[in-house]
C-alpha cells in the first residue's frame, strides 16, 4: 500500500504520512501494527486522522498548539458519553511522543457515519431537533473540574470583545471582497450583545459538519472534542449557520429558545471565525476554502 502523505496547512506542521502511523503502531501497540492503515481525508485542521483496520482510529496533533486533547479525551470523554444522546469518541490508548513524531497521540475506537451534508439528511428539521437536544443534554452536565477556555482571542467559549482588533483587522484587507459596512455594522451589534453572565456551561465549541455523523439519514454521532470546555453556551448556538438554512434554521433556534443576545452574539462568533481565518487561507493558496468563506458571509450578513 502506498504511503499517503498528508498536506500541510499550517507553518508550523509536522511531517505526517501513513509510515509515520504504521511505524507508530509498530513501536507502541504492536497488537495493531498488522492492520492496514488508510489516511481519512478531510480529517480537520488540527488534526490528521487515519484508519487502522476496520473498527479503530489514530488522531494525530498536526502542530505544537493543537497538542493535549488525547489527554483531554481520556479524561472527559467516558464521564460524558453516558449523559449524551449521540455516540461520541471513545479513546483507547494514548501514543507517547517519539524521536519521529514529537506530541502525544490518540487510539479511538472507530465511528461510522458520513460527514452532515443536509443533502443526505431525510429531515433537516429532524436533524437540527436532535442536535439541540445533544446541545442541551450536554449544557446540563455538571461541569465541576472541567477544563476552561484557555487565555487567548482564538478560544470559544470567551467574550467576543478580545476578538475586535483581529476582525477589524481582517475587514480591512477584505474591502475588496465584501461590503465592509454591512460586516463591521453586523460585528458592532455582535458586541453590544457581549457578554455571557450566567454560570459557565459545558460547551462542544466546533460543530461543524466534519464533526458530525450522519448514518441512514439521521445524526448518529458527534466526534473531535478539542475546544469542549465549560464556557459561554453561545459556542453551541452556530450550528445554526454553519449547518442549517431556512425551517431548519428555525426550528434549532425554537428547540434550544436562545434569547436574542445570546442568538446575536452567537452569529458574531460565527461570522468573526470565518473573517479572520479568510486572509490565512487566502494567504495559503487554499481557492476552495476563500469561495466557501465568502458565500457563508455573505449569508451571514443577510440573517442580520
Amino acid at each position: 500500500m502506498a504511503d499517503t502523505e498528508v498536506s500541510k496547512l499550517h507553518d508550523d506542521e509536522v511531517d505526517i504520512d501513513t509510515h509515520l502511523v504504521r511505524r507508530l503502531l509498530a513501536d507502541q501497540f504492536p497488537q495493531w501494527a498488522h492492520r492496514p492503515v488508510r489516511y481519512v481525508t478531510g480529517s480537520g485542521t488540527d488534526n490528521a486522522t487515519f484508519r487502522v483496520g476496520d473498527d479503530l482510529s489514530v488522531r494525530l496533533p498536526r502542530t505544537p498548539r493543537t497538542t493535549g486533547q488525547v489527554e483531554k479525551d481520556l479524561a472527559w470523554l467516558p464521564r460524558l458519553a453516558s449523559h449524551l444522546p449521540l455516540a461520541v469518541p471513545e479513546p483507547v490508548a494514548a501514543g507517547a511522543p517519539t524521536g519521529d513524531y514529537p506530541f502525544t497521540w490518540g487510539v479511538y475506537r472507530w465511528l461510522d457515519g458520513e460527514p452532515f451534508d443536509l443533502a443526505h439528511l431525510d429531515d433537516p428539521r429532524t436533524a437540527a431537533h436532535q442536535l439541540a437536544g445533544f446541545v442541551q443534554r450536554l449544557q446540563q452536565i455538571d461541569t465541576t473540574g472541567a477544563p476552561t477556555p484557555p487565555d487567548s482571542p482564538y478560544s470559544r467559549g470567551t467574550p467576543l470583545a478580545p476578538r475586535d482588533a483581529l476582525f477589524r483587522d481582517a475587514a480591512g484587507r477584505l474591502r475588496a471582497d465584501l461590503d465592509t459596512g454591512r460586516l463591521l455594522a453586523a460585528w458592532d451589534q455582535a458586541l453590544a450583545a457581549d457578554t455571557w453572565t450566567g454560570p459557565p456551561r459545558w460547551i462542544h465549541g466546533d460543530l461543524m459538519a466534519g464533526n458530525i455523523l450522519v448514518t441512514g439519514g439521521r445524526l448518529t454521532a458527534i466526534i473531535d472534542f478539542a475546544t469542549a470546555c465549560a464556557g459561554d453556551p453561545a459556542a453551541d448556538i452556530m450550528p445554526a449557520w454553519w449547518l442549517f438554512e431556512g425551517p431548519a434554521r428555525q426550528a434549532f433556534r425554537d428547540a434550544l429558545q436562545p434569547d436574542d443576545h445570546l442568538w446575536v452574539r452567537a452569529r458574531g462568533w460565527a461570522l468573526s471565525l470565518a473573517v479572520i481565518a479568510l486572509p490565512y487561507y487566502r494567504a495559503r493558496r487554499s481557492p476552495d476554502a476563500v469561495r466557501d468563506s465568502l458565500t457563508y458571509i455573505e449569508a451571514l450578513l443577510a440573517d442580520v
